[in-house]
C-alpha cells in the first residue's frame, strides 16, 4: 500500500517553495543596496553629460536667445 500524505500540508509546502522561488528572482532583480543604485545613476549622469559635451548643434527642440 502506499504512503499517506496530508494534501494540506503538501499544497503550504508546495505554495511555500513557489513563494521562495519568486523571492529569488526579486532579490536578482532588485537587490541591490543604495549605494549600487547611487552609483549607477551617477555613472548614467557622467555618461548623459559626455554625450550632451559632444554634440555639434544645440537641441532642435530648445530656442535659443540671439539680442
Amino acid at each position: 500500500m502506499g504512503d499517506l500524505i496530508n494534501l494540506r500540508r503538501a499544497r503550504k509546502l508546495k505554495a511555500r517553495d513557489d513563494k521562495a522561488k519568486s523571492a529569488a528572482t526579486n532579490r536578482l532583480a532588485f537587490g541591490r543596496s543604495k549605494a549600487e543604485v547611487r552609483l549607477t545613476e551617477a555613472e548614467r549622469d557622467l555618461e548623459r553629460k559626455r554625450i550632451d559635451a559632444h554634440r555639434l548643434q544645440a537641441d532642435p527642440g530648445k530656442e535659443t536667445q540671439d539680442d
